[in-house]
């Protein structure tokens, strides 16, 4: 099976990249003897590039050239170029790559009807070449970001182009959130505009706000700082740095954020590229998470933050890691699921850790978890044996639960803070094909998934009918 990601957006492909190297990274770990094994294909592909240009595909034997399974589109070829530049150019060739020079303006308009129209033929063509390599495509990835043009205008372009293209692939989403102190002022606009289409067109979609990422990268710090993981601690967390990694260019400000959301992905892609015994396919999380087409937003946490590569930190209990999972300090958005509603919840598990470990914790954590009625053993749980590079074991929990409604409550109200005053709706409007009815409709997308949220709440969780059926006049 393979996932085809796809990054969109400066933020999209800084983080794509930072998973990349990452991901080469592990397998580096494990794969000692350089063959090009099933785990190595989930995605990348053994290029023979001796005849030049793109080469047959080998499918046995050594490692000649990796290329990975990826698009990377961006309408600035700013970080694009970086990429290219830097120690992972050999992994992407100019088949994978759409750039222009001008950038969306901070303007979703622009990147979803602009840009989304100049270059539908080109995005589609790359993506038909990239997924005819694949034997079994099991899902589509966007990285992308929510405030930005390219990120959210055409990152939810790319994603309508692949419903059409693909209708029978899953469309995962992960989504980085502007925070309320964003310095994009028209971000409200773009995050809602994008809102819409991801409640229309994405089978899962997995929200993560700066502000959560922000207070992670704060607190290991301070931890490193106060000398609370002991006295032998080096500086860099795996989790958060690039440590180790090709890379020797000096870090930059989102490197560390940036490093959260690759390690979130690796978590979640685990299954896919490695044995386990209880491995889980990623359209697995859809069909178990998500009981509800609109409601596909998924709160993330991940642990542990600050176990690092290079230094014997004796490891937390599993025990531990367990609760970690399920704190506020551990998730990659502000929320408070312990409080609200679970829908459902999948705990994916790397390292060496037994179903037992799994469902004596599961049992120990779930009193203090509100789950609905009908769905009291909602749970689902992967297993892979192989732990994430300079750690014994990792977990990341995924959690459906009512909690998301708060974030998009307050995207609403900045929202409408600006739509109120009619403040800088011009620049969308003298773009060909947008029209006011687009914020009208996007805002009353957003208030009608608020409104399942609060209807769940509402039922504290007992029966409910979904809200979605057709009303059928007898």
């Amino acid at each position: 099976p393979v996932s085809l990601p796809s990054a969109v957006g400066q933020c999209g492909n800084q983080v794509g990249c930072r998973f990349w190297d990452l991901a080469l990274r592990e397998h580096a770990a494990v794969n000692k003897k350089g063959i090009y094994d099933e785990s190595l294909s989930s995605f990348f592909r053994n290029v023979d590039t001796r005849s030049g240009g793109d080469g047959p595909d080998i499918y046995k034997g050594k490692i000649c050239s990796l290329k990975a399974r990826a698009l990377l589109i961006d309408m600035e070829e700013g970080v694009v170029n970086e990429i290219l530049q830097g120690p992972l150019r050999d992994v992407f060739d100019s088949k994978q790559l759409i750039t222009d020079v001008s950038g969306s303006g901070n303007n979703w308009a622009v990147g979803h009807k602009l840009y989304g129209y100049q270059y539908r033929e080109n995005i589609v063509e790359k993506l038909r070449k990239t997924a005819e390599h694949c034997d079994c495509l099991q899902c589509f990835f966007i990285i992308h970001s929510m405030g930005g043009g390219t990120g959210s205008g055409l990152g939810t372009f790319v994603l309508n182009l692949l419903e059409d293209e693909f209708p029978e692939v899953y469309r995962f989403v992960t989504s980085v959130y502007p925070s309320g102190e964003d310095d994009v002022i028209t971000s409200p606009y773009n995050s809602v505009l994008a809102m819409k289409e991801l409640n229309e067109h994405a089978d899962c979609v997995l929200p993560i706000e700066n502000e959560s990422l922000f207070d992670i990268v704060n607190k290991i710090h301070q931890m490193i700082d106060s000398g609370k993981l002991g006295s032998t601690v080096k500086q860099n967390s795996l989790v958060t740095s690039s440590a180790g990694s090709t890379k020797t260019v000096q870090e930059k400000p989102f490197d560390a954020m940036n490093n959260i959301v690759a390690n979130l992905l690796l978590n979640l892609t685990s299954s896919a590229r490695f044995e386990g015994s209880l491995n889980m396919d990623l359209n697995e999380i859809s069909m178990n998470l998500v009981p509800f087409p609109r409601l596909h937003y998924l709160v993330s946490s991940l642990t542990p933050l600050y176990t690092l590569a290079d230094v014997n930190v004796p490891s937390r209990r599993l025990d531990q890691m367990f609760s970690d999972a399920f704190s506020r300090d551990h998730q990659l958005i502000q929320a408070d699921p312990k409080h609200s509603l679970y829908l459902a919840c999948a705990l994916l598990v790397r390292g060496n850790v037994q179903v037992s470990d799994l469902r004596r914790n599961i049992e120990r954590l779930k009193p203090s978890l509100h789950f609905v009625s009908w769905n009291q053993e909602g749970w689902k749980t992967g297993l892979c044996s192989v732990p994430p590079v300079g750690r014994s074991h990792s977990l990341l929990a995924l959690a459906n639960n009512t909690c998301v409604k708060p974030t998009f409550i307050e995207l609403k109200d900045r929202f409408m803070k600006l739509y109120k005053k009619k403040a800088h709706l011009h620049h969308y409007l003298h773009i060909d094909g947008m029209e006011q009815s687009c914020f009208s409709e996007a805002i009353s997308s957003l208030s009608d998934l608020i409104e399942e949220y609060n209807e769940l709440d509402a039922t504290k969780g007992g029966p409910r009918t979904d809200p979605s059926r057709l009303k059928i006049a007898v």
